[in-house]
């Protein structure tokens, strides 16, 4: 591979790592993020 195929491929490695450590971050760090968890037996069909 040449010189500017490894640069190409480590910053989409490091942008790709750098998303994935924000999002879960950003999960673990939100106040009272349990709250605003819903699952399917939350949503009533009635409501449409």
């Amino acid at each position: 591979m040449t010189v500017a195929g490894w640069m190409v491929m480590g910053f989409t490695v490091i942008g790709v790592i750098s998303l994935l450590s924000w999002s879960i971050w950003k999960v673990i760090s939100t106040p009272n993020s349990t709250e605003h968890l819903h699952g399917t037996m939350d949503i009533d069909p009635e409501d449409d």
